[in-house]
């Protein structure tokens, strides 16, 4: 029914938007990435996922068309809703929740809050495919990555630095160089922390 809503924000959180569009103010379910694309602007264009309940009719708006593709995506999985798509989406990006289900990283997808490792499984198993495909990922580059990223993780944990920290660090060096070799994920880790 709609694709877009295009106008002025009128009302912002990390959960929702008011888009304001000929004195109509919309009340737009977003991402927690879709509210750091858009917390700065005053006027604003977001696709829009529409849902209708029984009890609602709720408009999801998304920045990027990824980002929407991703969520109807997600929301054809059995046992998976429109707020835990949206939970999904407001932990971790695009780009990172569909590099952790095309490389069936399960316990990345599992870390989600409410995300429990029956679904994270199926999640993995009806999208790997369709992700793979549609996104052109080479999964090749993305299972040597994340080879790499634990290695260079391994050695900065010997090295004394704090896992949690060091993982956080090293999937953001990876996610924008995904060709990194393992001493150059280091060497640019080792600059971070």
């Amino acid at each position: 029914m709609y694709n877009y809503i295009y106008g002025t924000i009128a009302e912002i959180t990390p959960s929702y938007v008011v888009v304001d569009n000929h004195g109509i103010g919309y009340l737009i379910e977003i991402s927690l990435n879709t509210y750091t694309q858009i917390k700065d602007l005053k006027e604003v264009k977001l696709l829009i996922h529409y849902v209708v309940r029984e009890d609602a009719h709720l408009l999801f708006g998304f920045y990027e068309e990824s980002e929407r593709s991703l969520f109807r995506q997600l929301i054809n999985v059995s046992g998976v809703g429109v707020a835990t798509a949206r939970v999904m989406l407001s932990t971790l990006n695009t780009a990172e929740l569909t590099q952790a289900i095309v490389s069936e990283n399960v316990k990345m997808v599992q870390s989600i809050k409410g995300i429990g490792a029956k679904t994270a499984q199926r999640i993995v198993l009806e999208l790997h495919d369709k992700l793979a495909k549609t996104d052109n990922i080479n999964l090749n580059t993305i299972v040597q990555n994340n080879k790499n990223t634990e290695e260079a993780l391994s050695a900065l944990v010997m090295l004394g630095f704090v896992k949690a920290q060091a993982s956080k660090v090293l999937d953001k060096i990876a996610t924008d160089n995904p060709t990194m070799t393992v001493e150059e994920l280091i060497k640019q880790a080792l600059k971070v922390l």
